[in-house]
């Protein structure tokens, strides 16, 4: 059994989809980041940057259990576990891992500050909202193009380095891109949207998915009690 301490966010939903399509036994811990469980010891203690996702497997390397924050490292983990998602031959084995250092180190950043300043800072900054949408719509071609060129991010199959990225395209909207001018990236995405396991996977705490936080929640999220020691 994986205990997942999640909320209803892009990199939560990676570990969500991913557990559906390995088909492993999970329970989920609802982690609610807009009233501030993330700063709590016992979720400090498996994910000490106060971020979520984190899992706990009941069952891990030499039948201990063993813990592990940071959503790209948990897919990798999970990936190996189930023997599936992550080709085992070096050549598309690092292609997958390419692709999947992309959305971790680009996508999931660069989109996420389009988020934020277009919707979540507390004084519009005409500069910012430009910096980030432009380099969104600059990722958005980079998938496109890759996207033109095989069916998935790592080749011919699906695999985790998908199952990354396609959370954070979800709102693709919200950060001023219409997915009509990358025909190759909605080609992938309506693929992908329409598989069982990932609708699952989107379901799972659906019901707290928030689409704008009070300002309660956002001096949680954005202010001083980040920077508070814990």
């Amino acid at each position: 059994m994986i205990d997942v301490y999640s909320w209803s966010t892009p990199n939560g939903h990676k570990v969500h989809i991913a557990l559906e399509e390995l088909a492993l036994d999970y329970r989920i811990h609802p982690v609610n980041i807009g009233q501030g469980d993330q700063f709590e010891a016992e979720f400090l203690r498996i994910s000490p940057n106060n971020k979520i996702p984190a899992i706990v497997d009941r069952q891990g390397p030499g039948d201990e259990p063993f813990s592990l924050f940071e959503s790209g490292a948990i897919l990798i983990y999970l990936a190996e576990k189930a023997g599936r998602l992550l080709p085992s031959q070096s050549r598309e084995r690092y292609r997958a891992i390419e692709w999947l250092m992309f959305q971790m180190g680009n996508l999931g950043p660069m989109l996420g500050q389009a988020h934020h300043f277009r919707q979540y800072a507390p004084e519009r900054i005409d500069y910012a909202i430009s910096r980030y949408t432009n380099e969104t719509t600059r990722l958005y071609r980079v998938l496109d193009q890759r996207l033109g060129e095989e069916a998935f991010l790592a080749g011919p199959e699906y695999s985790i380095a998908d199952i990354a990225a396609f959370p954070w395209i979800r709102p693709y909207e919200r950060q001023g891109q219409d997915l009509i001018e990358h025909p190759n990236l909605k080609r992938w995405f309506d693929t992908i949207v329409q598989r069982p396991a990932v609708e699952r996977g989107l379901s799972v705490l659906a019901d707290c998915e928030q689409k704008s936080f009070d300002e309660e929640a956002k001096q949680v999220l954005f202010g001083e009690r980040q920077y508070q020691r814990h």
